[in-house]
């Protein structure tokens, strides 16, 4: 059994938060989304698509890596027709990270540039790859990564959830030993915060610190180097993570 804390905040910046997690522990299932939209639509996205996702693995036969895919289907799918049937709501859209957990390890699914990184005694990495104009254009062209920071594509997206059918989701198998933690978070904390930085908080030299205490932390972090966007942190850790 998991542990999970989740926490999002609108930041420094922002008026109201386009952001949403939900965790499910009975469900094994934890996912985020980061909305796009004008009027508030992407409050609407976000909130449409991990509610999908929830329903549809609650009600799911199997819980496997295979519902959890369907899952993401069915929240692009209704994204999609609600922007088709609102006006308001036009041009609408989410990234969206989930985790199911499927026996020993976390299946995860992921659309646009929200993240999941694997913490374990080998440090902080990235398990997804960001579906951005950055990571599949701009890299694979030897752009260097100063001029990625500042590239005026460094914000597009290449996919993400009610922008298109057939819907690309990236899908990964992360095995959860004892000592193992994962963090999702939408680019309002990695986007703001380096790998060190978000490691160093998650370490943070007190063993005794929880998960709720971990993801205040990484949001105050967030805010401090200036909140430009909501943040929105999901941590879930097998017992044993010091």
């Amino acid at each position: 059994m998991l542990e999970a804390f989740a926490l999002s905040d609108k930041g420094c910046v922002r008026t109201n938060n386009e952001d949403c997690c939900r965790i499910e522990p009975d469900l094994g299932l934890y996912v985020l989304a980061d909305g796009m939209g004008g009027a508030r639509a992407g409050e609407r996205a976000s909130r449409i698509a991990v509610d999908a996702v929830a329903e549809v693995v609650l009600f799911s036969l199997n819980r496997d890596s295979q519902a959890l895919l369907a899952a993401v289907e069915e929240a692009n799918r209704r994204v999609i027709d609600a922007a088709q049937t609102d006006a308001n709501l036009e041009g609408m859209g989410t990234t969206l990270v989930a985790a199911l957990e499927t026996g020993e390890e976390l299946s995860i699914a992921s659309v646009g540039d929200s993240r999941a990184y694997l913490m374990d005694q080998a440090g902080l990495r990235a398990i997804t790859d960001d579906q951005t104009w950055v990571n599949e254009v701009g890299r694979p062209l030897g752009l260097d990564e100063e001029s990625l920071r500042n590239h005026p594509m460094r914000h597009v997206l290449t996919m993400a959830i009610g922008a298109s059918s057939p819907l690309t989701v990236n899908c990964y198998g992360v095995p959860m030993r004892t000592g193992s933690m994962v963090l999702m978070c939408t680019d309002g904390l990695h986007g703001v915060l380096e790998t060190p930085h978000i490691e160093a908080i998650l370490r943070d030299g007190q063993p005794g610190a929880s998960l709720e205490e971990r993801c205040q932390r990484l949001v105050a972090a967030a805010k401090d180097a200036g909140g430009p966007d909501n943040v929105t942190v999901i941590l879930v850790r097998k017992a044993g993570f010091a």
